[in-house]
């Protein structure tokens, strides 16, 4: 067997690990313009941490790898593969010295996190889990998730709104994952719901104010599209 396939993980603090994470997807990402790019990433691992820090004791070392790593492979630039960020995300905790459970524990939020429609159920395995699912929904509300929504649907072409396409509440991930609706309708098949799916009391708390201003956008959204002025 040769050498290349006995090397070792490096030899890392935990502290020195998340730092070299921050770097490494600093890198990666830099000019990301969807929406998901390093400044994303950055929010929810800041999210996560307060989050964390109010809700009680739990593994942080986790949390913020997790947070760090979970849009390693999202699968909307993957061809729909929900199953190639959990593989990557072990691909590169495995390049360090990291015991095998919280190695577990981090795929496995990377691996459940994502949303995958209305009617579908994505509920987290760990309180770890649940902060970091937290963490990356309330970054997907609010003024920055507005944002956000529209960067994306812009990447892909799509129109910001047809009154004529209406909403629909997707009952399969495949359905939600092969959506090409206006921009508009994402509120209503996807970000509306949020509030009521957060997992931990700080993060429903932070929810409310961030689906008010949502509410309002929206408001004001149809009140300039119909081009009165009162």
């Amino acid at each position: 067997m040769s050498k290349a396939n006995n090397k070792q993980p490096n030899k890392m603090t935990s502290q020195e690990i998340i730092n070299s994470t921050v770097e490494y997807f600093k890198e990666q990402l830099s000019g990301e313009a969807t929406g998901h790019d390093w400044f994303h990433i950055q929010r929810v691992w800041k999210l996560s941490k307060s989050i964390a820090k109010k809700e009680g004791e739990m593994d942080m070392f986790v949390v913020e790898m997790g947070a760090l790593l979970h849009d390693i492979a999202d699968h909307k630039f993957h061809g729909g593969d929900d199953k190639i960020g959990a593989i990557k995300a072990r691909e590169y905790l495995e390049k360090f010295d990291i015991d095998s459970q919280s190695i577990d524990k981090i795929v496995q939020i990377v691996e459940e996190i994502s949303f995958k429609g209305l009617k579908v159920p994505t509920i987290m395995s760990t309180k770890e889990g649940e902060v970091v699912q937290d963490a990356d929904r309330l970054d997907a509300i609010g003024a920055i998730g507005v944002a956000r929504t529209f960067a994306y649907g812009g990447s892909k072409n799509r129109p910001i709104y047809d009154p004529f396409i209406k909403p629909v509440c997707h009952t399969s991930f495949a359905a939600y994952k092969t959506s090409t609706a206006p921009t508009i309708n994402h509120f209503y098949e996807k970000l509306l719901g949020l509030k009521d799916r957060l997992n931990t009391e700080t993060g429903k708390k932070e929810g409310e104010r961030r689906h008010a201003f949502m509410e309002e956008f929206l408001k004001n959204f149809y009140k300039d599209w119909d081009a009165n002025i009162s």
